[in-house]
């Protein structure tokens, strides 16, 4: 990573968190980490097994939600109260 910035495993889980949603930008988590997004990436490569990273690349390449001006809206997030909250990279049970 060629952030200068120490993350605690923390941050680090909650940036993790952040990238598996659909409707979080790579420019929130610049915001509020100071992580571009190739860092992002570089980062979910190096705390992720490797067929999570793969999974999860597939998942957001060329994702409108991903990216602030290519979204169809501006506000707006809507998060079920059953989803699943991550932590310590391991998604917890109901």
């Amino acid at each position: 990573m060629t952030t200068k910035k120490e993350l605690t495993d923390i941050d680090k889980d909650r940036i993790i968190e952040m990238a598996w949603e659909d409707r979080t930008t790579f420019d929130a988590i610049l915001l509020q980490f100071g992580l571009k997004e190739q860092e992002v990436i570089d980062l979910m490569r190096a705390e992720m097994k490797r067929s999570s990273f793969k999974m999860w690349r597939e998942r957001v390449q060329g994702r409108k939600t991903k990216h602030e001006k290519l979204r169809d809206f501006r506000e707006g997030r809507f998060k079920c109260s059953m989803q699943r909250q991550i932590n310590n990279n391991k998604i917890a049970k109901r």
